[in-house]
């Protein structure tokens, strides 16, 4: 039944389970805005993730906007903006076993300063950091030559060019 056509008598409810109820209300109204539920479960399920509220609730924030780059402290944003109650730690935490689940690749750009990307296929990267703007560059777009050997007993697994840029004159 979608959320809007629920009714409730707020009165029944002592103060806090007031509180409980907009936080539930404004999480059901996230899940409500993409994909059904069980895509985004079977998402999770087929890399071996527990199909949690906080997991599906943030699965569905990072991918119903399609291909983006979004650091843990703006994806925090869009949870506080949708009343959905989870933490800054909660939020890094997911990122980081989406990452590690294949999900979605992090990109530092430098040194305690990560994107995490939707885009899983192998692509590159321009970073201006002047207004923190991460803009995908296509593959077939960028040839790298000349890779150095790996060292010994290592294979090179993937190789990511960060172009980075600076607002000019055009």
């Amino acid at each position: 039944m979608p959320l809007s056509t629920l009714q409730f008598n707020l009165t029944d409810y002592p103060p806090l389970s007031v509180l409980s109820f907009f936080a539930a209300a404004a999480y059901h109204r996230v899940m409500e805005l993409s994909q059904p539920a069980s895509v985004l479960v079977e998402r999770l399920r087929a890399v071996g993730l527990r199909p949690t509220r906080q997991r599906l609730a943030l699965t569905r924030l990072l991918f119903a906007k399609g291909d983006r780059h979004v650091t843990a402290e703006q994806l925090h944003g869009e949870v506080l903006a949708a009343a959905i109650p989870v933490s800054l730690a909660t939020v890094y935490n997911t990122l980081h076993q989406f990452t590690a689940a294949g999900l979605l690749r992090e990109v530092v750009v430098e040194p305690g300063r990560s994107y995490f990307d939707t885009n899983i296929a192998e692509h590159h990267h321009f970073f201006c950091g002047a207004i923190a703007l991460l803009q995908d560059i296509p593959s077939e777009d960028l040839t790298v030559i000349g890779l150095p050997l790996p060292p010994s007993g290592t294979e090179i697994g993937r190789v990511e060019v960060i172009v980075r840029v600076h607002p000019g004159n055009r």
